[in-house]
Protein backbone atom coordinates (compact mmCIF):
# COMPACT_ATOMS: atom_id res chain seq x y z
CA UNK A 1 0.00 0.00 0.00
CA UNK A 2 1.25 3.47 -0.92
CA UNK A 3 1.87 5.94 1.90
CA UNK A 4 -0.28 9.04 1.74
CA UNK A 5 1.31 12.45 1.53
CA UNK A 6 2.04 13.99 4.93
CA UNK A 7 -0.64 15.95 6.76
CA UNK A 8 -0.94 19.68 6.12
CA UNK A 9 0.92 20.48 9.33
CA UNK A 10 4.03 18.67 8.12
CA UNK A 11 4.90 19.78 4.58
CA UNK A 12 3.98 22.43 2.01
CA UNK A 13 4.07 20.86 -1.46
CA UNK A 14 4.13 24.16 -3.40
CA UNK A 15 7.60 23.53 -4.85
CA UNK A 16 6.67 20.01 -5.93
CA UNK A 17 3.53 21.41 -7.57
CA UNK A 18 5.58 23.95 -9.54
CA UNK A 19 8.00 21.21 -10.67
CA UNK A 20 5.08 18.99 -11.77
CA UNK A 21 3.61 21.85 -13.81
CA UNK A 22 7.05 22.55 -15.34
CA UNK A 23 7.51 18.87 -16.28
CA UNK A 24 4.42 18.90 -18.50
CA UNK A 25 5.99 21.55 -20.72
CA UNK A 26 2.51 22.92 -21.38
CA UNK A 27 2.85 26.69 -20.99
CA UNK A 28 4.24 26.15 -17.48
CA UNK A 29 4.64 29.85 -16.64
CA UNK A 30 1.03 30.62 -17.60
CA UNK A 31 -0.39 27.63 -15.72
CA UNK A 32 1.79 28.12 -12.63
CA UNK A 33 0.91 31.82 -12.43
CA UNK A 34 -2.84 31.10 -12.48
CA UNK A 35 -2.52 28.29 -9.93
CA UNK A 36 -0.32 30.43 -7.67
CA UNK A 37 -2.90 33.24 -7.69
CA UNK A 38 -5.76 30.82 -6.96
CA UNK A 39 -3.90 29.17 -4.06
CA UNK A 40 -3.45 32.69 -2.64
CA UNK A 41 -0.61 31.89 -0.28
CA UNK A 42 -2.26 28.89 1.39
CA UNK A 43 -0.27 25.76 2.05
CA UNK A 44 -0.40 23.09 -0.69
CA UNK A 45 -1.44 19.89 1.10
CA UNK A 46 -1.74 17.70 -2.01
CA UNK A 47 -2.06 18.17 -5.76
CA UNK A 48 -2.54 16.40 -9.07
CA UNK A 49 -1.50 17.65 -12.52
CA UNK A 50 -3.05 16.04 -15.61
CA UNK A 51 -1.97 16.98 -19.13
CA UNK A 52 -4.36 15.65 -21.76
CA UNK A 53 -3.63 16.06 -25.47
CA UNK A 54 -6.48 15.25 -27.85
CA UNK A 55 -6.30 14.73 -31.59
CA UNK A 56 -8.75 16.57 -33.84
CA UNK A 57 -8.09 15.48 -37.44
CA UNK A 58 -4.58 16.78 -38.17
CA UNK A 59 -4.50 19.10 -35.15
CA UNK A 60 -3.39 18.40 -31.59
CA UNK A 61 -5.30 20.26 -28.89
CA UNK A 62 -4.07 20.22 -25.35
CA UNK A 63 -5.86 20.58 -22.04
CA UNK A 64 -4.36 20.60 -18.58
CA UNK A 65 -6.11 20.19 -15.26
CA UNK A 66 -4.40 21.08 -12.00
CA UNK A 67 -6.19 20.07 -8.80
CA UNK A 68 -4.83 21.47 -5.53
CA UNK A 69 -5.85 20.75 -1.97
CA UNK A 70 -5.15 23.41 0.65
CA UNK A 71 -6.14 23.25 4.33
CA UNK A 72 -9.43 25.04 3.56
CA UNK A 73 -10.10 24.79 -0.17
CA UNK A 74 -10.09 22.66 -3.29
CA UNK A 75 -8.61 24.56 -6.25
CA UNK A 76 -9.33 23.52 -9.85
CA UNK A 77 -7.41 25.07 -12.73
CA UNK A 78 -8.08 24.25 -16.38
CA UNK A 79 -5.92 25.49 -19.23
CA UNK A 80 -6.75 25.09 -22.92
CA UNK A 81 -4.95 26.31 -26.00
CA UNK A 82 -6.71 27.95 -28.92
CA UNK A 83 -5.61 28.53 -32.49
CA UNK A 84 -6.97 32.05 -32.59
CA UNK A 85 -10.30 33.61 -33.47
CA UNK A 86 -11.91 36.91 -34.43
CA UNK A 87 -11.18 38.54 -31.08
CA UNK A 88 -7.64 37.21 -30.63
CA UNK A 89 -6.18 36.32 -34.03
CA UNK A 90 -2.94 34.90 -32.58
CA UNK A 91 -2.83 31.54 -30.76
CA UNK A 92 -3.68 31.90 -27.07
CA UNK A 93 -4.45 29.98 -23.89
CA UNK A 94 -7.40 30.31 -21.58
CA UNK A 95 -7.05 29.36 -17.94
CA UNK A 96 -9.97 29.23 -15.55
CA UNK A 97 -9.67 28.59 -11.84
CA UNK A 98 -12.28 27.71 -9.27
CA UNK A 99 -11.87 27.64 -5.50
CA UNK A 100 -14.29 25.49 -3.52
CA UNK A 101 -14.50 25.52 0.27
CA UNK A 102 -13.81 22.05 1.65
CA UNK A 103 -16.97 22.36 3.73
CA UNK A 104 -18.91 22.52 0.44
CA UNK A 105 -17.52 19.26 -0.99
CA UNK A 106 -20.31 16.73 -0.72
CA UNK A 107 -18.72 13.68 -2.31
CA UNK A 108 -15.45 12.21 -3.52
CA UNK A 109 -16.16 9.15 -5.67
CA UNK A 110 -13.23 6.95 -6.70
CA UNK A 111 -13.57 4.13 -9.21
CA UNK A 112 -10.65 1.73 -9.72
CA UNK A 113 -10.40 -0.60 -12.70
CA UNK A 114 -8.13 -3.59 -12.07
CA UNK A 115 -7.24 -6.01 -14.86
CA UNK A 116 -7.13 -9.75 -14.10
CA UNK A 117 -8.34 -9.47 -10.50
CA UNK A 118 -7.98 -13.23 -10.01
CA UNK A 119 -4.19 -12.77 -9.90
CA UNK A 120 -4.44 -11.06 -6.52
CA UNK A 121 -3.69 -7.50 -5.43
CA UNK A 122 -2.10 -5.33 -8.10
CA UNK A 123 -2.11 -1.67 -9.06
CA UNK A 124 -5.28 -0.49 -10.82
CA UNK A 125 -5.05 -0.07 -14.60
CA UNK A 126 -7.34 2.97 -14.51
CA UNK A 127 -8.91 5.27 -11.96
CA UNK A 128 -11.68 7.84 -12.07
CA UNK A 129 -12.14 10.53 -9.42
CA UNK A 130 -15.43 12.44 -9.36
CA UNK A 131 -15.90 15.33 -6.96
CA UNK A 132 -19.30 16.84 -6.21
CA UNK A 133 -20.00 20.09 -4.39
CA UNK A 134 -23.34 21.08 -5.86
CA UNK A 135 -22.11 23.60 -8.43
CA UNK A 136 -23.38 21.39 -11.27
CA UNK A 137 -26.18 18.88 -10.87
CA UNK A 138 -27.58 16.56 -13.48
CA UNK A 139 -31.14 15.25 -13.44
CA UNK A 140 -31.82 12.11 -15.47
CA UNK A 141 -35.56 11.55 -15.91
CA UNK A 142 -37.45 8.69 -17.46
CA UNK A 143 -41.12 7.71 -17.51
CA UNK A 144 -42.11 5.78 -14.39
CA UNK A 145 -43.98 2.52 -14.72
CA UNK A 146 -45.28 -0.38 -12.71
CA UNK A 147 -44.83 -4.13 -12.87
CA UNK A 148 -48.25 -4.74 -14.48
CA UNK A 149 -47.63 -5.27 -18.22
CA UNK A 150 -51.27 -4.37 -19.03
CA UNK A 151 -51.27 -1.10 -17.07
CA UNK A 152 -51.65 2.02 -19.23
CA UNK A 153 -51.85 4.56 -16.38
CA UNK A 154 -49.59 7.58 -16.32
CA UNK A 155 -47.16 7.00 -13.46
CA UNK A 156 -45.31 10.28 -13.94
CA UNK A 157 -41.55 10.33 -14.03
CA UNK A 158 -38.72 8.92 -11.99
CA UNK A 159 -35.17 10.13 -11.98
CA UNK A 160 -31.79 10.47 -10.44
CA UNK A 161 -30.22 13.73 -9.31
CA UNK A 162 -26.42 13.51 -9.48
CA UNK A 163 -23.84 16.03 -8.40
CA UNK A 164 -21.11 15.75 -11.00
CA UNK A 165 -19.00 18.89 -10.78
CA UNK A 166 -15.58 17.52 -11.72
CA UNK A 167 -14.42 14.17 -13.03
CA UNK A 168 -10.94 13.03 -14.01
CA UNK A 169 -10.02 9.68 -15.57
CA UNK A 170 -6.45 8.42 -15.71
CA UNK A 171 -5.12 5.19 -17.21
CA UNK A 172 -1.80 3.44 -16.78
CA UNK A 173 -1.66 2.76 -20.54
CA UNK A 174 -2.01 6.41 -21.52
CA UNK A 175 -0.62 8.26 -18.51
CA UNK A 176 1.61 5.72 -16.73
CA UNK A 177 1.20 3.75 -13.50
CA UNK A 178 2.54 6.65 -11.42
CA UNK A 179 -0.29 8.83 -12.75
CA UNK A 180 -2.93 6.37 -11.55
CA UNK A 181 -1.26 6.09 -8.14
CA UNK A 182 -0.97 9.87 -7.92
CA UNK A 183 -4.67 10.36 -8.63
CA UNK A 184 -5.61 7.77 -6.00
CA UNK A 185 -3.31 9.44 -3.47
CA UNK A 186 -4.85 12.86 -4.15
CA UNK A 187 -8.37 11.43 -3.87
CA UNK A 188 -7.49 9.83 -0.52
CA UNK A 189 -6.09 13.14 0.80
CA UNK A 190 -9.20 15.01 -0.33
CA UNK A 191 -11.59 12.41 1.08
CA UNK A 192 -9.81 12.53 4.44
CA UNK A 193 -10.22 16.32 4.64
CA UNK A 194 -13.88 16.45 3.60
CA UNK A 195 -15.33 14.42 6.46
CA UNK A 196 -18.11 16.64 7.78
Amino acid sequence: MRPLRPAADDVDHARELKKAIDRTGYYPEVVADAVHDAVAGEQVVSFYVHHEPTFDNDEVRRHQSVVVLTPTRLILAHTDEHAGDDLLPEPYTSTSTEAISLTSVKSVVVTRMTANPTRGPQPPAEAVMTIGWGGVSRLDLEPAGCSDPDCDADHGYTGVLASDDFSLRVSAAADGRDAVGGLLSFAASLAARTQH
